[in-house]
């Protein structure tokens, strides 16, 4: 149920930040295992078992990361009973911004009218939305006249994969999703933030053109320098290093067993290795939420399109003890933990069509 603004905290209230309301996207076209598999020079049956991945959206032509993000803000807007117009903050976590610049949030904020937000970029790959979420969160706790923030993560990695790639074609694919953040009732909301970063791993997850290092031109085309390009065991590497560490520091500092958190939702770079650490730390399989097989790699609204789905298949009670953990290029990493609110999500229906744009 949607809550009512009136009977809701006010941001000019204070107190602790949470999730208000969520909202995902996934743009129209379906991409199963045997649309990639040949151009990739595999099976379908190699994806699956290797990666778990089945489907994967893929954005129309015309549609860019603003439009899907605009759609998915629009349903957490919803979902929390507020209008865009009601923001005081737009934060778009992404690797595939529409250009280099200005940022994707204003693109966004363009699209749905939120005249009244600060619109700013964060950029941490697959780590963004986390990041985001903190700067979020810290800006209206330092001002609660600031009203309400969403923050999305968003990705359309289809513009930039080379299909004849295996260790990406298969694994990325576009979407978004999006949390309304405001104050909560107490003891609720998000409880302490810890990010990291290690630049020496940069190398591991790019796109090499395109930007200052390697501005587009014929040398850059030709050797595709504007695919993703990705060393997948040292990704794999990382994960299974980062993914237990985050979960363990986040136990010990609050004092909890791995029995009080009623969700874990982490990062979907690659359902199997997934579910295998989850397993190997003890994670029930029906506590660590796994969107990525019918989604892909999703990057920066990985996590929130997990949180979301959890949200939406009412397995978050009120109360719930939820770990969020992210991990990404950068190298990137963080988590969080969150009492949910029972906040509700709404996805909206695919469409092939973009979002109006205003006129540039």
């Amino acid at each position: 149920m949607t809550p009512d603004p009136a009977n809701s905290p006010s941001p000019a209230d204070g107190g602790p930040i949470g999730i208000l309301g969520m909202g995902s996207y996934l743009p129209a076209e379906v991409r199963g295992n045997e649309a990639v598999a040949a151009a990739a020079g595999v099976s379908a049956d190699w994806i699956a078992e290797r990666t778990g991945v089945r489907r994967r959206h893929v954005a129309a032509p015309d549609q860019a990361a603003s439009d899907l993000a605009a759609q998915a803000v629009r349903a957490a807007c919803l979902a929390a009973g507020i209008g865009p117009a009601d923001l005081g903050l737009l934060i778009v976590a992404t690797s595939t911004p529409d250009e280099l610049g200005p940022a994707t949030a204003c693109r966004v904020q363009a699209l749905l009218a939120a005249e009244q937000a600060t619109a700013l970029d964060v950029s941490a790959a697959c780590s963004g939305w986390l990041f985001a979420t903190k700067v979020a969160h810290d800006w209206l706790a330092a001002d609660p006249g600031a009203g309400y923030a969403a923050v999305v993560g968003v990705e359309a990695y289809s513009k930039f994969i080379d299909p004849a790639n295996r260790g990406t074609a298969v694994l990325f694919a576009d979407g978004a999703a999006a949390a309304v953040l405001g104050p909560v009732a107490r003891g609720a909301g998000f409880h302490g933030f810890r990010l990291g970063s290690d630049g020496r791993g940069a190398h591991h997850v790019l796109i090499p053109a395109g930007g200052s290092r390697r501005p587009a031109g014929p040398a850059t085309l030709a050797d595709g320098g504007h695919h993703i390009q990705m060393d997948g065991r040292a990704v794999r590497d990382f994960i299974t290093a980062v993914f237990p560490r985050l979960v363990a520091e986040c136990l010990a500092e609050h004092g909890l067993k791995l029995d009080a958190l009623d969700a874990v939702i982490a990062h979907q770079p690659n359902p199997v290795l997934l579910r295998r650490l989850g397993a190997e730390l003890g994670i029930p399989d029906d506590r660590l939420i796994v969107t990525g097989d019918r989604t892909g790699n999703i990057g920066a609204a990985s996590a929130p399109f997990a949180l979301a789905s959890a949200a939406a298949a009412r397995a978050l009670p009120v109360g719930a003890k939820v770990l969020i953990c992210v991990f990404g290029a950068g190298l990137t990493w963080g988590r969080t933990l969150l009492t949910w609110t029972g906040a509700p999500a709404i996805a909206l229906p695919p469409t092939d069509r973009p979002t109006d744009r205003p006129t540039d």
